[in-house]
């Protein structure tokens, strides 16, 4: 069953077309990372898909209804996470958890909730004397409160330190092994690769591909690129026979090849490639 639903989804602001004619489903339990540059359309497909905006035409279900026509009860069954922090500059850490913990009719354990955001020692802190990775962690903490079916996570490790940002994927990680559905933005491409089961890429307002990280773009089935250094100058060369090759130049070089690297094409290249053919192609959007 699908948690999302989206047909043949269109928005425009004006003379910008945000959203032109986007369709694609997230199975329940599935996490699905939406990449794109800024102004792709990741944004406005999201707030129309969390009920903020409405679509000009198309069809869009998230648990099974319209956003517009949602309920309270449908809503509790939601969590987001927004890209910007919310005001809570009068509340500690506590206080703002708990306070928005009585909103939902099963709500996770505020203390537990904290600690897995890393708030515990911030616990007793107003959120104005956060750091603004600490208030994003409170964001995120705000996000899962109330266990949620549905999460949106809008750039949610912003600000976060390389070590938070790890936390972060094994808190999410834990969130889907529980079946919580998980529809992600992110411009970390590691990220995307370590959390999302499918990667759907948005330029000018459509998906131009969607496929699991290993095989968008196929990646799978990629030339591997050999790099070394020969007369003083780096070489490359792209070969389906990376084994054979590196042979030929050990032998040409008599043992040890200089500066040697192999490498398959990793899913930011993957990326750049996709978005650089779209917008070299010159369609209309």
């Amino acid at each position: 069953m699908s948690a999302i639903r989206v047909d043949q989804l269109y928005k425009a602001f004006g003379s910008v077309q945000a959203v032109n004619g986007i369709s694609f489903e997230v199975a329940q339990g599935e996490c699905l990372a939406m990449l794109g540059p800024n102004g792709a359309g990741k944004t406005t497909t999201t707030e129309i898909l969390e009920g903020y905006s409405t679509p000009d035409s198309g069809t869009v279900e998230v648990l099974g209804l319209d956003p517009n026509q949602g309920s309270s009860a449908w809503k509790a069954r939601i969590g987001i996470v927004l890209q910007s922090v919310r005001d809570l500059g009068d509340l500690t850490v506590t206080e703002a958890v708990e306070h928005f913990s009585h909103y939902y009719p099963n709500p996770k354990n505020p203390a537990e909730v904290i600690e897995a955001v890393g708030l515990t020692e911030k616990s007793k802190s107003r959120n104005d004397k956060l750091s603004g990775g600490q208030r994003r962690r409170l964001d995120v903490a705000l996000g899962i409160i109330g266990s949620p079916e549905l999460l949106f996570l809008d750039e949610p490790t912003t600000g976060f330190d390389p070590e938070a940002r790890r936390e972060f994927w094994d808190l999410i990680q834990s969130l889907k092994a529980d079946g919580t559905t998980i529809l992600l933005t992110t411009h970390y491409l590691d990220e995307a690769e370590r959390l999302a089961d499918r990667v759907a890429v948005i330029s000018r307002g459509r998906i131009i591909a969607c496929d699991t990280p290993a095989h968008l773009g196929h990646r799978n089935t990629s030339q591997a690129i050999v790099s070394w250094s020969e007369e003083g100058q780096s070489r490359t060369h792209a070969t389906s026979e990376p084994t054979q090759w590196v042979q030929d130049l050990a032998h040409r070089f008599g043992g040890e090849v200089p500066d040697l690297a192999i490498r398959r094409p990793s899913l930011e290249d993957t990326y750049i490639e996709l978005i650089d053919a779209d917008l070299a192609s010159g369609d209309a959007p």
